[in-house]
């Protein structure tokens, strides 16, 4: 029976070993198939979806025969993105035939039609209602109201102990490599009440670590006119930081109000950990990006940060070949490196994206160019890596557990790890007893380029 298997199970989480729906469909329910790519945050629509579904009656199908019809949550934030989108699309075509696109590639219906003409319809990023009017239109309710009931916490396609909380949508940025403003706004925050409601139901549920997402985490609530407080986000991370679960902060920008929330970390509410997209460090570069130009006053807010919490875990994105790239410019990232000394680093070749500004920007670097880039600053962020995990050998540290396998090793995080893009700790010897989710201290006794072993304390 043919699965929904456009990307490796490890990064698609409906695919993923923890990704298990345990209603079997009963006969004669409708059934829905969800294929969902990109990033978390559309990854968190893609469960507001099911979950919809679910409460309508809908059973949900993780394989292509078994259902219906079937949902592609694409992406389209680059072309290898869309490439990949459009793949998926005519995957589920191939195998179900019945298909209803939704999600950021969504905002550009003729793009997909063009090159799949029999999906059923098309809908743009988080456009729930228009979703669910696709899927009545070709699949009609029928649920059975003494069977068919709302699982209490909802569907989720993240294994049970980890959750991803989207806090916001949009973004008020004008980045010229960025099209995401055009495709899901400016920013619009949830209200505080409703986030600390659902982040409450997931801890209540078994939920151990929350993943609070969103375009631009550190300016939620900014976008509230008669707010109480200037910058909400210090108040939502301090309460969500008592609900007893971990707490990780992804996509914040480095405003200087950031630094309140170091406090939190150390105090341990909130996990030692920021996700901080810098994209570069050269002023001029970070000029023709539209981006702040500010890389040596954030050289002095990553120093204040780790003199407030010394064991904060810094991770970062960048981007190397952008238009107008020279080598002194990329030299000049490469020395910030080795100042900055951050503990996670990804790092992408520059693309043009259809509609974004910097695709008309002069002085575009060669393939060539950009992969020898990648390839040196990738070189030097490992090398910093191993040494920074180096350091930790006979430290004692909590990780949660992800995932023990036949063999009994136990494939963990450290509070330094978020799920699919840092690292792991393994423990390959004494977790008779241990289960998924639990959260234990182990001893780290060996240190690789990116992971860890070590064996319970």
């Amino acid at each position: 029976m043919p699965r929904m298997s456009q990307n490796p199970p490890s990064l698609r989480p409906d695919l993923a070993p923890a990704a298990r729906f345990s209603d079997a469909p009963r006969a004669g329910q409708p059934t829905i198939g969800m294929v969902s790519l990109g990033c978390p945050k559309a990854l968190v629509d893609s469960e507001r979806i099911l979950t919809r579904l679910r409460a309508e009656g809908y059973g949900i199908s993780p394989d292509y025969s078994g259902a219906d019809a079937v949902i592609v949550n694409t992406c389209g934030f680059l072309d290898s993105a869309k490439a990949e989108s459009l793949e998926a699309i005519g995957e589920a075509l191939a195998e179900n035939g019945r298909v209803i696109v939704t999600g950021c590639l969504g905002a550009e219906p003729e793009y997909i039609t063009g090159a799949h003409p029999k999906v059923l319809a098309v809908t743009g990023p988080h456009q729930y209602e228009q979703v669910l009017d696709a899927v009545h239109a070709a699949v009609p309710p029928d649920p059975d109201p003494f069977i068919d009931l709302l699982p209490a916490s909802g569907v989720k396609l993240t294994p049970r102990h980890y959750s991803y909380l989207k806090i916001s949508e949009g973004c008020n940025h004008t980045c010229k490599f960025c099209i995401i403003p055009d495709m899901r706004g400016k920013l619009t925050s949830r209200p505080a009440k409703a986030v600390l409601r659902e982040a409450e139901k997931l801890v209540e549920s078994g939920v151990r670590e929350l993943l609070v997402i969103s375009q631009d985490t550190s300016a939620y609530g900014t976008d509230w006119k008669d707010r109480d407080e200037k910058f909400p986000i210090l108040s939502l991370a301090r309460d969500m930081g008592g609900l007893g679960a971990w707490v990780r902060m992804h996509y914040v920008y480095p405003y200087p109000h950031v630094r309140e929330l170091i406090p939190l970390m150390a105090d341990g509410l909130v996990l030692p950990y920021l996700d901080i997209p810098f994209q570069h460090a050269h002023p001029d570069t970070l000029k023709r990006m539209a981006r702040p130009a500010a890389a040596a006053r954030t050289l002095d807010e990553i120093a204040a940060w780790r003199d407030i919490c010394p064991d904060i875990t810094l991770r970062s994105t960048f981007i190397v070949g952008y238009p107008g790239e020279t080598e002194a410019e990329f030299q000049t990232l490469l020395d910030w490196m080795d100042e900055a000394q951050l503990d996670r680093v990804g790092c992408f070749q520059y693309e043009n994206v259809a509609g974004a500004r910097s695709n008309a920007l002069p002085d575009h670097v060669p393939d060539e160019v950009k992969q020898e880039r990648w390839d040196r600053f990738m070189e030097k962020a490992q090398a910093i890596s191993e040494a920074k995990l180096a350091a930790k050998v006979g430290q004692r540290i909590d990780v949660i557990i992800d995932d023990i396998d036949e063999d009994g090793i136990a494939t963990c995080r450290t509070k330094a790890d978020a799920p699919e893009i840092d690292g792991n700790l393994f423990i390959d010897e004494g977790t008779d007893g241990l289960s998924v989710g639990e959260i234990v201290t182990v001893e780290v006794d060996e240190a690789g380029e990116y992971d860890l072993w070590g064996r319970r304390v």
